[in-house]
């Protein structure tokens, strides 16, 4: 009986990834590469720093901001008692949104400037 088997002859047979097939990076993990993605394409369109921390949630809480109409795909908590306004990008709904990898990156980006813009008191359409 080799070690790492159990007494029937199962158990641990080899890696779970082999070494010519590169391991897999998750959907979640994925889309937050997007985020971040679309972070530095708004500060190099800035030419500075957001100056917002960035958050991906599942899905948006169930208390619309009186504003929002239908289903929000991202929102900014404005800056107050010393910390800093806090971006959030929704994953579910921007996922459904979109058609494949390319549109799914299109809507991250077009979130993100939006909400930027939102912050600064900007027109979204000066950082697209």
């Amino acid at each position: 009986m080799s070690k790492g088997r159990d007494r029937r002859g199962r158990g641990l047979r080899g890696p779970l990834a082999w070494p010519p097939v590169p391991v897999m990076v998750s959907r979640r993990d994925r889309f937050d590469d997007l985020v971040l993605d679309a972070a530095e394409t708004v500060e190099e369109r800035l030419g500075h720093p957001l100056g917002a921390e960035l958050a991906v949630e599942e899905v948006p809480p169930s208390d619309p901001a009186p504003w929002e109409h239908g289903v929000p795909l991202g929102r900014l908590f404005p800056a107050e008692r010393g910390l800093p306004a806090r971006l959030v990008v929704y994953r579910r709904p921007v996922e459904q949104r979109a058609h494949d990898e390319a549109d799914l990156a299109a809507i991250i980006y077009e979130v993100v400037a939006e909400q930027v813009a939102r912050m600064l008191g900007r027109d979204p359409d000066d950082l697209a």
